[in-house]
């Protein structure tokens, strides 16, 4: 018995290993015997839209599709980059689309899943364009505008993050720990999973007199990573890339 997380693979056409990973280990046995699979947001790089035609997407909607197929629920949160993935892809790809701080059970324990952004509560400029970008007149507009435009928009867009990266100090665009706390209250939980920060590790502290775990996915930038939970134990990893 065993649940698999991942979260943070920016996979991009630039970066053919790691796509290829990703396909790989989609069809391996340990993703096939899964109970279930969360994808916890920035699947790829940048979406443009459930009508992109370029090669990248059909070869994710056939991995996903694939595993969905073979029984195992394919759970899909978006994240800051493909927050514009919707309900036509989601059923081309077998994919569960979640809210954001949806709360499941895996493994027997109540646990809230985010994408992780929203925790980011220090890095005021970023929380600004994100409430700005997630109003559906905004996606509307969007999505309105033509392939080759949106190609362009999303290109200018990963530039300005990479900027805004470079020149933000890295405890900004952590998490806030007061944010964290807030979740978990509210969710009622002692154990949150998220992404976002390619922080991976672990936390374990107290909250409320309870003892709770903070769970962070890593990325897929130069290598794999996957969270493994099975009943009473948590197994955050590595995939090579060979």
């Amino acid at each position: 018995m065993h649940t698999l997380l991942i979260s943070d693979l920016h996979l991009d056409a630039a970066r053919p290993g790691i796509t290829n990973l990703f396909e790989r280990w989609m069809a391996s046995d340990e993703v096939r015997s899964a109970d279930a699979l969360y994808i916890l947001g920035d699947l790829v790089e940048a979406w443009i839209g459930d009508d992109d035609d370029a090669e990248l997407p059909a070869r994710i909607a056939a991995a996903t599709r694939a595993v969905a197929d073979a029984g195992v629920p394919v759970h899909f949160m978006a994240g800051n980059r493909d927050f514009l993935l919707g309900e036509s892809f989601a059923r081309r790809a077998g994919l569960i689309l979640l809210e954001d701080g949806a709360v499941h059970t895996i493994q027997g324990r109540p646990t809230l899943l985010m994408h992780g952004d929203v925790l980011c509560t220090d890095d005021v400029a970023y929380q600004t364009v994100r409430r700005q970008v997630r109003q559906p007149a905004w996606a509307a507009q969007v999505l309105a505008m033509p392939l080759d435009a949106r190609r362009a928009f999303a290109a200018k867009a990963r530039e300005d993050s990479r900027a805004h990266t470079g020149s933000t100090m890295e405890t900004i665009m952590d998490v806030n720990t007061g944010a964290v706390a807030q979740a978990m209250r509210s969710a009622g939980v002692t154990r949150l999973i998220h992404g976002h920060t390619h922080r991976p590790a672990v936390h374990r502290f107290e909250l409320d007199g309870q003892s709770a775990e903070r769970i962070v996915l890593g990325d897929w930038y130069e290598h794999g990573s996957v969270l493994r939970v099975t009943p009473g134990d948590v197994e955050l990893r590595g995939l090579p890339t060979d």
